[in-house]
């Protein structure tokens, strides 16, 4: 049996095989009675705030890529493995630049191009998600 996201929730992203995965914001926090994630990976340059659920936190500052790159691929792989059967979560600050480029990277594991990757999380999770040229680089050379 999986615990997956409701396509109609709030921040999810249906990837092309039909796995859901959840971008968020960390600055907006969670309506009162929402669902909350079983495994969340935050994107940020400090270290987040305890939660109640399992986590991984990769050192990815605002506008910027990923301190480790080896480390951010190996999470975000396994993110994207856990979304078979989990619901994960994909958070930064705003929910656009470092979690978009994420998803982005989701979505190349799925099975999207990487020429193609930012256009899907774009048209199907936010029209400002991957803010900056080198996050979309990024996503191309992921």
């Amino acid at each position: 049996m999986t615990d997956t996201w409701h396509p109609a929730d709030p921040g999810v992203l249906r990837l092309p095989s039909g796995r859901l995965v959840r971008g968020r914001g960390l600055r907006r926090p969670l309506a009162p009675g929402a669902p909350t994630p079983s495994y969340a990976l935050y994107l940020l340059g400090g270290q987040p705030p305890p939660v109640p659920w399992e986590s991984t936190w990769i050192r990815w500052p605002d506008f910027r890529l990923p301190t480790d790159r080896p480390a951010a691929r190996a999470a975000l792989t396994a993110a994207w493995e856990r979304t078979a059967t989990e619901r994960v979560e994909i958070a930064c600050g705003g929910g656009r630049g470092r979690t978009g480029t994420a998803l982005a990277c989701l979505a190349i594991l799925d099975g999207v191009s990487p020429e193609e990757a930012v256009a899907y999380v774009r048209h199907n999770y936010d029209r400002h998600a991957v803010e900056t040229p080198w996050q979309r680089r990024y996503v191309r050379g992921f």
